[in-house]
């Protein structure tokens, strides 16, 4: 991340592009150091992200520092997947949530259809894959009736009255799952609402508690902040959280845990380190559990 840091101060751009993880990581540095930050933001005028949905509370310290050395600059982002070329969408407009996607691209039509509790974003348009190599099954099954691509995004309108607002983010929807009470959990949602009330303190959380009584969720410390959890004990995360538990082995890429977009993989944590995930429930709690008082 140094190299980063120095890379960034040298170049002063004035646009600059990153996945969320990559800005959660660049954020500290800049935070401490003055004259860094002073470089990178000094001809800034627009930060992009992507591939990922960005916590309300860095997108908040990001424009945080931009303001501290004075400068006025917008965040924005688009959204699409591989298949989509990889854009769909853009916030061609100032938006103050990290959770805007923007509307469709010229050329490319949205439908919202309906899945479960859930509405999910389909897509069509020339820059939409005609299928996959020696996989007509996949292919077939990646459509609708309509020819629109199946995206496995939830979505939301903005402003219900007004389309042109753009999209909001609701997560994947493989990834959502109902409580025993018949609750349903939005894990896209509700990840993003940990990560923002974690003050940094959090990089990721895996959002737990199929089936279950309440929610949990497993999580992995900053490793620049982890020495806060033992001065300030747990963080006040959410009321939905019942009990925390620590990860110490990062996420994997090779075992499907961080998908080809960079972001964590809900369903393939949860099932590959289901040992783990017992512990959340288990009687008594282990150590390492972290219950919200």
């Amino acid at each position: 991340m140094q190299r980063t840091v120095r890379n960034v101060a040298d170049a002063r751009p004035t646009i600059y592009f990153n996945v969320p993880a990559g800005h959660a990581a660049l954020l500290p540095h800049l935070e401490r150091d003055a004259a860094a930050a002073e470089a990178s933001f000094s001809r800034l005028r627009l930060c992009f992200f992507a591939a990922a949905a960005l916590p309300q509370q860095l997108w908040d310290g990001i424009q945080k520092l931009a303001a501290d050395h004075g400068v006025r600059m917008e965040m924005t982002t688009s959204w699409g997947l591989t298949e989509t070329a990889p854009a769909a969408t853009s916030a061609h407009f100032p938006i103050t949530r990290s959770d805007i996607l923007g509307v469709p691209l010229p050329g490319v039509q949205l439908a919202l259809v309906p899945v479960g509790e859930k509405t999910e974003v389909r897509v069509r348009g020339p820059n939409v894959t005609s299928g996959y190599h020696r996989r007509p099954d996949l292919t077939e099954a990646a459509f609708d009736e309509r020819g629109f691509f199946r995206t496995g995004d939830a979505v939301t309108l903005a402003d219900p009255d007004d389309p042109a607002a753009g999209l909001v983010f609701r997560g994947r929807i493989a990834e959502d799952f109902k409580l025993m009470s018949g609750t349903f959990v939005s894990v896209g949602t509700l990840r993003l609402a940990v990560l923002s009330a974690s003050h940094g303190l959090l990089t990721d959380a895996v959002v737990c508690g199929q089936d279950g009584e309440f929610v949990t969720a497993m999580v992995w410390l900053h490793p620049e902040q982890a020495g806060r959890l033992d001065a300030e004990g747990a963080p006040e995360l959410s009321l939905r959280e019942e009990r925390l538990l620590v990860l110490r082995e990062p996420a994997q890429l090779d075992t499907g845990e961080i998908t080809d977009k960079g972001y964590v993989n809900q369903v393939a944590v949860r099932d590959r380190r289901s040992d783990q995930l017992r512990l959340l429930t288990a009687n008594p709690l282990p150590r390492q559990v972290v219950v919200r008082s």
